[in-house]
């Protein structure tokens, strides 16, 4: 096993160890371990390998959250196919722009993640949400607009994804985490995809990066019901992490070495 694996390997762990525990914004951490920690050349090849690694993640855990019966699928379909259009999009505008800048503006979306993490999401107590005109009426641009960040930036998005089935929808925030892996995986799909025409994939190092997120990300799980009473103060500690990466990336990406 060379160099490279081994890190991806870690590196898969960390991130699905962070999702396990936390239930989202791990994934943001992906692209900065990708560039510094294993060395892929660049912000694209980065954005585009993490890209597999967080949509297989996703897949992975949708099927535990649908056996358990929290995924609302109506509303997570409708939500999910809209937001295909925007991952299309946005990753095709993100090839577009130059590592350097692109990698930039990754640190600004790292700190808004930070923010949202900060904050102990809560969701409505609607106990059966049905998907009605009205609803698919907030939730389709709801998708369209979360769907083009998450493309753009190549993360799961799920700090997005979550807030943004609760706005549109009122579903529980259990609901809302489940139904959020859909979209997660199909977003992340159609980032890989998009990437993966231009070649900008390295199909080993996400190969390893999903071996160790699996293994990491059981690990997670059994850890958050452990520390469940530490949630909040867990995922704070997690933002003040996140928010230290992000002024590195950012700096780096002022002042490469």
């Amino acid at each position: 096993m060379d160099w490279q694996a081994v890190t991806a390997t870690i590196s898969g762990s960390g991130v699905g160890f962070l999702l396990g525990l936390l239930g989202g914004g791990g994934s943001v951490l992906a692209v900065p371990l990708l560039l510094y920690f294993v060395g892929v050349p660049n912000a694209h090849i980065a954005i585009g390998t993490s890209a597999v690694g967080v949509s297989l993640n996703a897949a992975a855990n949708l099927v535990a959250h649908a056996r358990r019966g929290s995924v609302r699928w109506p509303c997570a379909i409708a939500f999910a196919l809209s937001g295909i259009v925007g991952a299309a999009i946005g990753s095709t505008i993100g090839k577009l722009i130059d590592p350097q800048p692109l990698t930039l503006l990754f640190a600004i979306a790292m700190v808004a993640v930070a923010a949202s993490m900060w904050r102990p999401r809560r969701g409505a107590e609607a106990a059966d949400v049905q998907l009605t005109p009205q609803i698919a009426m907030r939730l389709i641009p709801i998708g369209l607009g979360v769907g083009l960040a998450s493309g753009f930036f190549g993360i799961g998005g799920g700090f997005l994804i979550v807030p943004g089935l609760i706005l549109g929808s009122g579903m529980p925030m259990l609901n809302a985490v489940g139904s959020s892996l859909l979209a997660v995986a199909v977003f992340g799909a159609t980032t890989a995809v998009n990437y993966a025409i231009s070649g900008l994939v390295i199909w080993p190092i996400a190969g390893w990066m999903l071996a160790g997120g699996l293994v990491g990300g059981a690990i997670g799980v059994w850890a958050s019901r452990k520390l469940a009473g530490q949630r909040t103060l867990l995922q704070r500690l997690f933002a003040i992490f996140v928010l230290v990466v992000a002024v590195y990336v950012g700096w780096r990406a002022i002042v490469p070495v």
